[in-house]
């Protein structure tokens, strides 16, 4: 059987002069994953729209899709295009999960959520020539997830090629967050047996690594075992966890002795009133900036995320929480604004009081307003959006963030580190059309052991 794998460009990865490096970060690990699933003398192919252009010649048996929501109408055009050809098109992933009727317009076939037996049901089915519309399972386990299949990706094309994942879903429930929905119908949190994951681990070359776990943290338990287990191999890594996660000193240390050297967390707000409202009461805002301070003391980078348009957020949010963010020494941040994604509670809301401004998917891509905001119009919003990424990552800033670190060493880390993810999108651009950012990949790795 010839499988061909796809994951479309999200529409914001090409818009502008420039394409972020941030597009070029990770491998589709889903759909490498999903290939391992596939018998020995499969023919399989897997292309990644934002490093490389998909062919959409030849004679593939199946192709399957992976949607986002803002690489929907690509996606949808795509599949079209192979379904007039007479090709069997499957669709899975964030979006179709969520509209799986919008899906089946343009696929033979949508399978929802992690998939763990429903893909292989799906596959038994197809060999067969007997599939049904929708596959869904509640299966919830990594134990019987076959090994990645990490020879069908090209590594040059990554920064970060080692990506990783030891776990599924967050613990918490956030009403705008897209991964409840993803997991419904079944256990929300799960991880792997942690002797796999080290072994996983283990096989990966060089000594980066970036775990693309939603919350790494997520368990206290199953992550302490793992960063024992870690020790002594000398990696250096970087994940996301949530504010609450990282109360435990003796945790923070394990981490960076593991070799933690950044993480990325959704401090979402300086505004109770906004946390509440969107039920992110796990947040304490009087423990942001004392977490920053305990995270720099063990050697580990901030990458604070940001989402502005929440229900109680004025007119003097960007600039306050700019402020706050370069004056705690955080050496990188991502701004939002709000953004209701289908299947959410935080949609569902904003349908319900008739505040959706269009269902436009490529729009919904975090960096356009498309809900009516009580105080801020969708220009201030878009405004404050775009001044608020010019003043964090202005030289001015990045030196005075940078003068908050506890050495020499650390703040020549944090302007290195800050100047790459914003400074020198030409440069990035360049690297990843001339396939060289192995180069660059060694270089992050000299900047995170500093």
């Amino acid at each position: 059987m010839r499988v061909r794998f796809i994951l479309p460009a999200l529409a914001e990865a090409e818009r502008g002069l420039f394409r972020p490096i941030k597009y070029a970060l990770f491998p589709p690990l889903g759909l490498a994953t999903l290939a391992g699933y596939l018998e020995p003398d499969d023919e399989i192919e897997l292309y990644d729209q934002h490093v490389e252009p998909v062919p959409e010649d030849g004679e593939p048996d199946l192709v399957a899709i992976e949607v986002y929501i803002t690489s929907a109408h690509r996606a949808y055009a795509m599949a079209d295009r192979y379904r007039a050809r007479g090709i069997f098109v499957v669709m899975g992933g964030l979006h179709p999960t969520s509209l799986p009727e919008e899906a089946l317009r343009h696929a033979d076939a949508v399978v929802l959520g992690p998939a763990h037996a429903a893909w292989p049901e799906f596959l038994r089915d197809f060999r067969r020539r007997n599939t049904r519309k929708i596959y869904a399972d509640q299966v919830r386990t990594l134990e019987t997830v076959p090994p990645v299949r990490r020879d069908l990706i090209k590594r040059r094309n990554y920064l970060a090629p080692n990506s990783i994942v030891v776990s599924r879903g967050c613990p918490q429930s956030c009403d705008f967050c897209y991964t409840r929905n993803f997991f419904a119908g079944g256990r929300q949190f799960y991880t792997a047996p942690v002797d796999r994951a080290l072994a996983e681990i283990e096989s990966l070359p060089g000594r980066h690594l970036f775990f693309l776990d939603d919350n790494l943290f997520g368990s206290e338990r199953f992550v302490r075992e793992l960063f024992a287990g870690m020790r002594g191999m000398r990696r250096l890594f970087q994940g996301a966890a949530t504010v609450r996660s990282l109360q435990n000193d003796a945790l923070l240390e394990a981490a960076a002795e593991a070799g933690l050297r950044s993480l990325f967390i959704g401090f979402e707000s300086l505004n109770p009133e906004s946390l509440a409202a969107c039920h992110k009461t796990i947040n304490r805002i009087d423990e942001y900036a004392e977490t920053v301070r305990r995270l720099h003391a063990h050697g580990i980078m901030v990458n604070a995320s940001f989402v502005f348009g929440l229900p109680a957020d004025r007119a003097d949010v960007f600039d306050r929480t700019v402020e706050w963010a370069v004056s705690t020494g955080i050496e990188s941040a991502t701004f939002h604004l709000a953004t209701p994604y289908p299947g959410t509670p935080f949609f569902r809301a904003m349908e319900r009081e008739r505040r959706l401004l269009h269902r436009d998917w490529e729009r919904y891509d975090t960096r356009h307003a498309v809900i009516r905001h009580d105080h801020l119009t969708p220009e201030e919003l878009e405004a404050g959006y775009w001044r608020s990424y010019r003043e964090f990552y202005r030289w001015r800033n990045i030196l005075r963030g940078a003068s908050h670190q506890p050495s020499f060493g650390k703040a020549l880390r944090h302007a290195g580190y800050s100047a790459a993810w914003k400074k020198v999108d030409p440069l990035w651009n360049l690297l990843i059309r001339l396939h060289r950012l192995a180069p660059a990949s060694r270089l992050l790795e000299k900047v995170l052991d500093l």
